[in-house]
């Protein structure tokens, strides 16, 4: 016998319905790019990406095309999530950051038809559009008509003057909620960039997951900093989160230094910004060298990369909460979050800090374990050490134009390697490829830079292997010093020969300007390898 309850999609279009039906007046406030703050609300937004539909059909876009953009965090980009998704066709949002060639990459097996782009990387569309097999057209998201030029066969029209002339749809088209909806693409660190197709069901739960109390749990009087860009795992699903409970945007677009951030958020009264660890360090280490406050913040969350133990030590005596959570492109990305279990209020001390620093509990709709090298399942001890696999109704089942995962209990492979204490709590110790093996023991690259950052004089810092004649590989750390500081390596290795096994405790200490990072604000520890441990 079945229940007797209606049954809806769980479309991407009905949660901006929702918005501009019952927040109508919520925020979203983008910086230009000549730095002035545009203002828009949810009953616009609503009207708006209706009319861009119409703007879609007018290209030739049907549903199931593969339509681009090549944007940073605005209304105009928020749109466009909207309207590609909302009527049926896939919004393949390309990371700006990577190399042109990465970029032609993915457009031509993404096989996009149109690509919607920022005026300042209107260069980079012109110099690869020959490469693009059946790209026929580039918007550019502006007021008006920049001076570019395309290949003859690519039209080039400009956002505004399309949207003047386009009328909106009367109402979004209803189809199956496992309909293609996004197409997000790894950084491609190790090889060519891989495509994650999400499906307007993974991406309604997962936002619905993500606004859970004990996750980020989001309310219609917050105003969110979306530091997080919106061509990385869909903002960390932001875009859906936000509307779904009403809460206001402030999107910064291209201008992310720390000045700019603090005068978004000032200005605008933030309560919440969500982004990588890089980029609230760079916020402390402004406000230590520049002065200022942060006016109205309450609470951020991290993710992306490991969050240092001295980074939530600095945001808590400013008065804001921090929040870790982990999960990858492949995860949509929610999969863990830290927030305390009972058993967590009776910690104290050390014992309390590692638990709030660990990458936090699986939420509600997803799974983890971790595997040793025989695919056996490790205990939730705390101190086993194992691949992190996963699984979940948002976690993908393989990569776009790739061969499904093999595994047949949809566990999904992280390359990630942790350990799980007893509540369940995650703890990353690595990736599987940066962990240092010295004589049979294994030590933790990310242990080491937590420590590094937690001197005073030091602003970033990174750890790898480098071969050992004697015990096959020592850690080596590379640090950056902070602003006015010089930091000796010798003193570096005694503050961390005082808070880690004397065997995990750096060889060597490299003093350097700068620590090179990838398209989504990791550390590029291919590249410090390449400069720091050539192989033989």
């Amino acid at each position: 016998m079945q229940g007797l309850m209606q049954r809806h999609g769980l479309l991407i279009s009905s949660v901006l319905e929702h918005a501009a039906r019952h927040h109508g007046e919520g925020e979203l406030v983008s910086r230009r790019a000549d730095g002035s703050l545009s203002r828009t609300n949810y009953a616009a937004l609503g009207l708006r990406a209706r009319k861009l539909v119409s703007v879609l059909h007018g290209l030739g876009i049907e549903a199931g095309d593969r339509v681009g953009t090549l944007a940073m965090n605005s209304d105009r980009h928020m749109e466009l999530y909207y309207a590609i998704s909302g009527m049926g066709a896939v919004c393949n949002t390309i990371n700006p950051r990577l190399s042109p060639d990465d970029i032609a990459y993915i457009m031509g097996h993404a096989e996009d038809r149109v690509i919607f782009c920022d005026p300042q990387f209107l260069p980079v569309i012109a110099a690869i559009a020959s490469r693009v097999e059946g790209l026929r057209a580039v918007v550019a998201m502006c007021d008006a008509m920049p001076a570019a030029q395309m290949p003859s066969h690519i039209a080039l029209h400009c956002y505004e003057t399309l949207m003047e002339r386009a009328e909106p749809i009367a109402r979004w088209p209803q189809f199956d909620e496992n309909t293609a909806s996004g197409l997000c693409y790894t950084s491609g660190t190790t090889g060519r960039p891989k495509g994650v197709l999400y499906s307007h069901r993974s991406c309604v739960l997962a936002a619905m997951a993500s606004n859970f109390p004990d996750a980020l749990g989001l309310r219609a009087t917050d105003r969110v900093v979306a530091v997080v860009p919106m061509f990385h795992v869909n903002a960390w699903g932001l875009p859906y989160m936000a509307p779904m409970t009403g809460a206001s945007l402030l999107l910064p677009g291209a201008q992310l230094d720390p000045a700019s951030l603090l005068d978004l958020m000032n200005r605008e009264r933030a309560t919440f910004g969500m982004g990588v660890p890089t980029v609230w360090l760079n916020l402390l280490n402004h406000l230590r060298e520049k002065g200022g406050k942060i006016e109205t913040l309450k609470r951020i969350m991290m993710g992306g990369s490991a969050m240092p133990r001295a980074l939530m030590l600095a945001y808590n005596e400013l008065g804001i909460r921090t929040i870790q959570g982990w999960g990858m492109t492949e995860s949509s990305p929610i999969v863990t979050v830290n927030a305390p279990k009972p058993s967590c209020l009776r910690l104290e001390g050390e014992a309390q800090l590692n638990r709030r620093c660990a990458q936090g509990r699986v939420v509600f709709g997803a799974d983890l374990h971790g595997e040793d090298e025989a695919s056996h399942e490790l205990a939730w001890d705390g101190a086993t050490q194992g691949n992190v696999l996963f699984r979940g109704h948002w976690v993908a089942s393989g990569y776009y134009r790739m061969p499904p995962n093999d595994n047949p209990d949809g566990w999904f492979p992280t390359g990630d390697v942790g350990v799980i204490d007893p509540d369940g709590f995650l703890t990353l110790t690595d990736r599987s490829k940066d962990l240092i093996k010295s004589g049979g023991e294994w030590i933790s690259s990310i242990a080491i830079e937590n420590i590094a950052v937690a001197h005073p004089d030091v602003a970033e810092a990174a750890a790898i292997a480098v071969p050992h004649e004697k015990w096959g590989e020592r850690p080596l750390l590379i640090v950056v010093p902070r602003a006015g500081c010089a930091p000796q390596p010798e003193a570096l290795r005694e503050f961390c020969r005082a808070r880690m096994p004397s065997w995990s405790v750096p060889d060597q200490v490299v003093i350097a300007d700068s620590i090179p990072h990838g398209a989504t604000g990791k550390i590029l520890k291919t590249e410090l390898r390449k400069i720091y441990a050539p192989p033989a």
